[in-house]
């Protein structure tokens, strides 16, 4: 006899994210039209597209600070197969890494690195007055700040910290859970060329063990050999979706951009500059 699944168990069995006609509309306009897509767990995806193709909707989204039009009997937006969830249920196998972090955490005042990353395991900005840290907490984080070369870090102020610093406390905040995916948020932007280089290995090393990476950006440089998809976003609909070498030409950036497009490829990294296409 086959009993149903359990939610846990049909979460586990689910795709990370599936959008399903999901329409969102901003003031006069419709941000993302009648949006379909599905990103298994385990499939490293790359959601590029210039400013205001519906990139950043997409995280708010997945975040639920926004939701789309209602349709009657529809769930257009899901995680781990699920339409609704508990947010720390959620943080538990989701990491998310936004610049929206970024400032929230450094209007925090006196606010620690490590107590920084410690707030991970409440889904807040500060440690709620009336809950206790314990020692395996502060260890999590100091091993999480391990893991991401930010140790020396842990009892600087986060007010203090670089851009590229900033970037690997936030992944550290997200790593305390052990979760099973991460959803970056344009990563290196701001950051200086050898910050940059160093936070694509963090990306790099984070994909080769096995948690799944979604980016989300419009630089092409940061989608690394790792990164099995590709998804074109252009006036809030997909323009392309395959692998990198499929997807990453001339023609399709071009047109997602508005503009000529040059690629170029350096083993298995691609750049583009603007240009004759």
């Amino acid at each position: 006899m086959n009993l149903p699944a359990s939610p846990d168990t049909a979460a586990c069995a689910a795709p990370l994210f599936e959008l399903d006609r999901a329409t969102v509309v901003r003031g006069p306009s419709r941000v993302l039209h009648n949006l379909s897509l599905r990103i298994p767990l385990g499939q490293h995806t790359a959601i590029l597209g210039p400013n205001g193709c519906g990139k950043s909707t997409f995280i708010k989204l997945i975040n639920r600070e926004l939701y789309p039009l209602a349709r009657e009997g529809d769930a257009a937006v899901k995680v781990f197969g699920l339409r609704r969830w508990n947010v720390n249920e959620l943080r538990n196998r989701l990491g998310v890494v936004t610049s929206d972090l970024t400032r929230d955490l450094q209007q925090m005042p006196f606010l620690r690195v490590e107590d920084a990353v410690v707030t991970g395991f409440f889904s807040s900005f500060v440690v709620p007055p009336h809950r206790d840290v314990s020692d395996d907490m502060r260890e999590r984080a100091r091993r999480a700040l391990a893991e991401v070369r930010a140790l020396p870090l842990a009892d600087r102020q986060v007010a203090e910290l670089s851009t590229g610093e900033m970037r690997r406390v936030l992944i550290a905040r997200a790593l305390v859970h052990a979760p099973q995916a991460l959803l970056l948020d344009e990563p290196t932007a701001g950051l200086d060329l050898v910050a940059r280089q160093h936070f694509l290995g963090l990306m790099r090393s984070l994909a080769q063990r096995g948690i799944t990476l979604v980016l989300v950006t419009h630089h092409i440089e940061e989608v690394i050999p790792e990164i099995d998809r590709v998804l074109l976003l252009r006036e809030g609909t997909i323009y392309a979706d395959g692998d990198r070498a499929g997807t990453l030409t001339d023609a399709h950036l071009s047109h997602a951009f508005g503009g000529p497009v040059q690629v170029r490829r350096d083993g298995d990294y691609y750049g583009a500059v603007p240009g004759h296409a």
